[in-house]
């Protein structure tokens, strides 16, 4: 079954008119996956800086009420609150100030301002966060700027699709089936921001796999060109469980063992670096980029990313993207 929305459905869930025309053009959609697809698509390679700019725009002040948000929809507004209602919910009168005073030292350095997915999320973490996203450099940080943009777009389709799927249900069998692939769906993709709906009951075994991508990604910005970077080779490895744990000076290669690799696409994404698994095994991991062959006359001649992912982590997803310079690069921990 494919479901189909109009332009304002769009512009509620991304506030880029040109992102509302292209989401409703490419649809009808057949689940959210195949609409989160077009959409990643549709916001990192089709709508440009001004078009950003504006989706940044539709979003109230972190700390502010929603019904602020002059000449917004009542829908996009009622999503806002909803999603900062953690962090006004743990807001203090000290932490509402130091939001508001540190939202004008954002947006004078950066001219925009300061968001973040904040479903979830308290008050002083978002303070936090602020606070050291400020540091980073305009380029860096408009970048995040929009990741952050796509995680509540998909918060946002996910609940676009929920609300269609109750309505087009409701005495139906068939569309119920449907909105339950729909719901799985969305815990699969931004398990992140959602928790899972109720427990199976315990005499009942899961057949497959609920997860669409594998629990590790990665993606390239090349900041010194303003695209992806593209042709980058990867290369995954995860520290071997039978030897001990490696300090800074005990990174011995042979204590690696190489999960998978890939070459950045044209949007500088790699492919799938290791296999579909619903929980990841905790431990040490390694992303490597070729970057000496990207750019040779550049200062790297690869950089290599470890991070650990814990017990308490397995079932997260993990994306950690490079942004990359000929002289400098940085990256984080994305989702």
């Amino acid at each position: 079954m494919e479901v189909r929305f109009e332009e304002k459905d769009f512009l509620a869930c991304c506030g880029s008119a040109r992102f509302a025309h292209e989401m409703a053009s490419a649809g009808p959609f057949r689940s959210l996956t195949d609409a989160v697809s077009a959409a990643r698509d549709i916001w990192f390679n089709m709508v440009d800086v001004n078009g950003w700019l504006e989706a940044f725009a539709a979003h109230p002040q972190i700390g502010e009420s929603a019904s602020s948000t002059h000449g917004k929809s009542q829908t996009s507004a009622q999503w806002s609150k909803g999603e900062q209602s953690t962090a006004l919910a743990t807001a203090t009168g000290s932490i509402l100030q130091e939001l508001s005073e540190w939202n004008v030292q954002y947006r004078q350095k950066f001219g925009f301002i300061f968001l973040i997915c904040a479903s979830g999320r308290t008050s002083s973490e978002i303070l936090a966060e602020l606070k050291k996203r400020y540091q980073n450099r305009p380029i860096v940080e408009f970048q995040i700027a929009a990741e952050e943009q796509m995680k509540v777009t998909e918060l946002r389709l996910a609940k676009l699709f929920s609300e269609k799927d109750r309505v087009a249900s409701a005495g139906d069998q068939d569309l119920a089936r449907v909105a339950k692939k729909s719901e799985e769906d969305r815990v699969s993709i931004i398990s992140g921001h959602f928790t899972a709906g109720p427990k199976s009951p315990s005499n009942k075994v899961p057949q497959s796999t609920a997860q669409t991508r594998p629990p590790i990604t990665t993606h390239v910005l090349d900041v010194s060109q303003g695209h992806p970077g593209a042709g980058i080779e990867v290369h995954l490895e995860k520290w071997r469980q039978d030897c001990p744990r490696p300090v800074f000076s005990g990174l011995d290669i042979s204590s690696w063992d190489l999960l998978g690799s890939s070459t950045t696409d044209k949007d500088g994404r790699s492919g799938p670096l290791m296999k579909i698994v619903d929980a990841v095994d905790p431990g040490l991991y390694r992303i490597s980029f070729n970057t000496g062959k990207y750019c040779p006359s550049g200062f790297f001649p690869f950089v290599s990313i470890v991070f650990e992912i814990r017990e308490t982590q397995k079932l997260e997803h993990f994306h950690v993207p490079l942004l990359l310079s000929p002289f400098s690069f940085t990256t984080y921990r994305g989702s």
